[in-house]
């Protein structure tokens, strides 16, 4: 016994009619007539009456009419309170970052995640590339933001946006007062960098412009971290080359300028499941396509 066939019974019992009922049902008649004598032959007894000018229920039918509406009202409210359940519970969508899309994406992308999904909880972690790359593979993270392209056949990737690198030296240095400053002019400076253990395509990105360009500074310093390069700087001991998102970041003994040969970008990919694993992933790939401007097929064509 199905529960379609304790509302077919429940809608004849009402209207005393099978050429109503049927209509009420949107299905056939001698369909629904089947249904009823299946339904019959199942309990084993007669529901209805019928002749050619009425049908009535039985004084089984009535007994069963009143169990038959009991079962459906709580079959519907086991669906509700199911449904309220789902509805209630708290999505979580996680992220994995470089510094840069903090500041560049997220201000743009979760203000909008949160009104389209109230109840999201977004958890965001600052993590190295390598170590993204790896809770991605494994589930932990839903979506990445790093410096690389990373596709394969489960996961697609999508260039987000540029981040300009700037030469960042400190403000008292006679090359300060400079509109540009000669690559020639730089084998008097120390450069500070971050090191490749950090950031790999950021060092590998600005050694690589070093190299094109046959560039000598005095010394070259690499740090594990990014606030050491600005110390540098803001202590008047170093240059430092960063993404411009570190601008903000500065003292005022910081002063950026720049170089006769315009540096680089560093690219900011986001990676993701080709499927992905919930709506608030899907989501968030739909607000940053039309904040960012991204091709739609592109998201899963990678």
């Amino acid at each position: 016994m199905e529960l379609r066939h304790l509302r077919y019974f429940i809608t004849v019992a009402e209207e005393l009619s099978f050429s109503k009922a049927a209509i009420k049902l949107h299905t056939a008649q001698p369909s629904l007539s089947q249904q009823i004598k299946d339904l019959e032959d199942e309990i084993g007894v007669q529901l209805f009456h019928r002749t050619k000018r009425k049908v009535e229920l039985t004084d089984e039918g009535h007994v069963f009419l009143e169990q038959a509406r009991l079962t459906i009202t709580q079959a519907d409210k086991a669906v509700t309170m199911a449904r309220q359940v789902a509805a209630a519970k708290v999505q979580c969508l996680r992220i994995g970052f470089v510094p840069s899309a903090e500041i560049r994406i997220f201000p743009y992308i979760l203000p909008r995640l949160r009104v389209k999904i109230p109840k999201l909880q977004i958890c965001t972690l600052n993590l190295k590339e390598t170590d993204q790359i790896t809770e991605l593979k494994k589930g932990d993270l839903d979506i990445i933001f790093i410096n690389q392209d990373f596709q394969n056949d489960t996961f697609a990737s999508q260039l987000v946006l540029k981040e300009p690198l700037v030469f960042m030296l400190p403000k008292q240095h006679p090359f300060a007062k400079f509109e540009e400053i000669k690559l020639e002019q730089l084998k008097e400076l120390e450069l500070t960098i971050l090191s490749n253990k950090l950031s790999q395509p950021l060092s590998k990105t600005i050694l690589q412009y070093i190299e094109f360009n046959k560039i000598q500074f005095k010394t070259i310093h690499e740090t594990n971290h990014i606030v050491d390069c600005i110390q540098a700087v803001n202590s008047g001991v170093s240059c430092a080359i960063l993404p411009s998102y570190m601008e903000a970041l500065a003292t005022d003994q910081v002063i950026v300028k720049p170089l006769a040969k315009p540096l680089p970008s560093l690219d900011v990919f986001m990676a993701f499941n080709k499927n992905p694993p919930n709506q608030a992933t899907e989501q968030f790939l739909e607000e940053i396509r039309q904040v960012f401007a991204l091709d739609q097929f592109a998201l899963y064509a990678s």
